[in-house]
């Protein structure tokens, strides 16, 4: 775990007022569940969460891109009801670190609502459907095992800094044709912009970086149209009538945003798990076939993100008064483990009958890139194990990881060569 991600934890978040129409016995704190641990299971500190506290309650600790407190809802019906019930919660706030800049374009099509929100996806969705991914297949391929083929006869790597956070970093960048030579600098920005724990500096320096060399990125695009997704974006024609340039800032921003941290952060929770439990390592690698299933687990037992919703007009969740103009935010990181929907929720399991987990969100804003996040995950740990030997931590190594898109940063493996 890197020094900057502990002390970050260490220190306190922001925290909002109370609002007047908020019981303080419904206020509990939120910023135990984001704190490094050393167990297995990165989220094990919500594993009473739905015994201790009520279904609804109130966080004063102010994270997920907003300045207020928020509503919190931990089980998986009412996760799904708030991902789902669109004439009561909103999207049109999420992650608007444009507006530190001044900015306001609006982030596409994460803060769009339905019906609107259909549209841009019909112009994005050719370019992320199972068809597409086919075709994106061997790149992803190839790309991994370049990777491993720089550390197989060295008997160890780092999972994160060598592997995980980088394969999945260089597809997008493929696919949306930004230059390679941009990879660091990209990591920089957006690790400033998703990690800096209410330094609201820090994240303006990610974003304004960002923003200043996309819109510079988009003007070359213009001028030399190519075979790829931000050349699509910019040329792209929105009903009928060409989009426009907030449209364009607004989807290639967040698109950068999307594709840089969720599958690099998932595979390095794979490895590490896999790391702990080897009886599961040698399962996966005797049954080559369950592959898919086991991404699956891995995403359900990793949900990275817990997802902010605004709410539309004053209602009631389990008798509690939520206010318009409320955040609710669904903690995944309790959904996923809820026992109603997840028998035995905190084991590995590859035969669930059923596995309708959160950690590509849900209803209408369900993640855009779901289908590559499976393909890359699947390919990654297929390759993995087929080339690496058995592998462990490397001795003395720290094994903390963060329940969120840190993860670790450091992975440090090894096999015997």
């Amino acid at each position: 775990m890197a020094d900057d991600a502990r002390s970050a934890l260490a220190g306190a978040w922001p925290k909002a007022e109370r609002p007047p129409h908020v019981p303080p016995e419904l206020v509990h704190d939120t910023q135990v569940y984001y704190q490094p641990v050393t167990d297995m299971d990165p989220f094990v500190a919500t594993r009473h969460m739905h015994e201790d506290l009520p279904p609804i309650f109130y966080s004063v600790d102010v994270f997920g891109g907003t300045t207020d407190g928020t509503w919190v809802v931990t089980h998986h019906a009412d996760i799904r009801d708030v991902y789902q019930t669109d004439e009561l919660y909103s999207n049109r706030e999420t992650a608007s670190f444009q507006k530190l800049l001044g900015e306001t374009w609006r982030m596409i099509p994460l803060t769009i609502d339905p019906p609107e929100h259909g549209k841009y996806r019909v112009m994005l969705n050719p370019w992320f459907s199972p068809r597409a991914i086919n075709e994106l297949e061997p790149k992803i391929r190839a790309s991994i095992n370049e990777l491993i083929d720089g550390f197989i006869d060295k008997g160890e790597c780092d999972g994160a800094y060598d592997f995980a956070r980088i394969y999945p970093v260089r597809v997008f960048m493929g696919l949306m044709g930004f230059p390679e030579e941009k990879f660091d600098d990209f990591l920089k920005w957006e690790y400033a912009l998703l990690h800096s724990y209410g330094d609201v500096e820090k994240v303006k320096w990610g974003i304004g970086n960002a923003v200043k060399y996309l819109r510079e990125f988009v003007e070359e695009v213009r001028r030399k149209p190519a075979d790829n997704l931000s050349s699509h974006i910019i040329h792209s024609q929105i009903e009928g009538r060409p989009i426009t340039d907030d449209e364009i800032i607004g989807t290639i921003t967040f698109l950068w945003i999307g594709g840089l941290d969720t599958v690099a952060a998932t595979t390095t929770l794979m490895l590490r798990r896999l790391a702990f439990d080897q009886d599961l390592q040698a399962r996966l690698r005797a049954d080559p076939a369950v592959m898919s299933e086991a991404v699956e687990e891995f995403l359900r037992m990793n949900p990275l993100v817990n997802s902010p919703r605004l709410s539309k007009k004053d209602h009631e969740i389990h008798g509690v008064k939520v206010k318009e103009g409320d955040w609710v935010t669904c903690f995944n990181s309790a959904g996923n483990f809820d026992a109603a929907e997840f028998p035995n929720p905190r084991e590995f399991r590859l035969d669930r009958p059923s596995n309708r987990h959160f950690s590509l969100a849900g209803g209408p804003h369900r993640c855009l890139g779901s289908h590559l996040a499976r393909r890359e995950l699947r390919l990654a740990l297929g390759e993995f194990l087929r080339r690496v030997p058995q592998f462990g931590f490397k001795p003395g190594a720290d094994r903390a990881a963060m329940p969120g898109l840190i993860a670790m940063p450091r992975l440090p493996l090894v096999w015997s060569r």
